[in-house]
């Protein structure tokens, strides 16, 4: 099995901003979903930051990838653009990626929430184990700049036309003082996860306006 080196990335991996971003709009394309669209300068940008989780081969080559951005003075924080190079999917790499940034970014930014959207229903499962619960988009960020970058995906119009409230995206979030208080009962994530399921199954497949109520938990 292949044996994979995950860390933070810096300036050395900046070569790899390319290929990272073709791969992110090959990932979008081979799921027939969208994603909003990278320029190798900023990911070369996070890698600068300190704000990038990189996976790579014992040989150097690219592996998988994702990075982080702070939202609403530091009060949000997402772990974006989660990909696994084709040769290596399968291999449970997502998963170490996704625990590697989510750790970081609990460390680095200990009060923030951590939020995300996916079309992933793999995606799903890691934030459900980790902690995330399903959200409405209305517990989100309402920072512009975090929805202007949705601006490029080809379901922008669906989001827009529901005023930002839900898209064939499902939201999902991590409040540290829920875990602190326990207001979040983890006994029950398989239940979750099968609602997850459920509702995913319901977005991609009916009209989006039949799936309000389900997101609403």
């Amino acid at each position: 099995m292949e044996e994979f080196k995950v860390q933070v990335a810096n300036e050395g991996h900046k070569h790899l901003a390319e290929v990272i971003c073709k791969e992110m709009e090959e990932s979008a394309k081979a799921r027939g979903t969208g994603i909003a669209k990278r320029n190798p300068d900023y990911i070369r940008q996070k890698m600068e930051e300190g704000k990038a989780i990189i996976a790579t081969t014992k040989s150097g080559e690219f592996a998988g990838f994702c990075y982080l951005e702070t939202w609403g003075h530091g009060k949000y924080v997402s772990n974006s653009g989660l990909i696994v190079s084709p040769n290596f999917r399968k291999s449970g790499l997502a998963t170490k990626i996704k625990i590697k940034a989510f750790n970081y970014t609990r460390k680095k930014y200990p009060d923030a929430k951590l939020f995300g959207l996916t079309t992933s229903a793999a995606v799903m499962k890691i934030n459900s184990e980790l902690g995330y619960r399903p959200v409405h988009f209305t517990e989100l960020t309402d920072d512009e700049q975090f929805w202007k970058g949705c601006s490029s995906c080809i379901n922008y119009e669906i989001l827009q036309s529901k005023e930002r409230k839900l898209c064939l995206c499902t939201g999902m979030l991590y409040d540290p003082v829920e875990i602190k208080e326990k207001k979040w009962d983890f006994i029950k994530k398989s239940k979750i996860w099968e609602r997850l399921q459920r509702i995913k199954d319901v977005v991609l497949l009916k009209p989006l306006k039949k799936i309000e109520g389900l997101l609403r938990f």
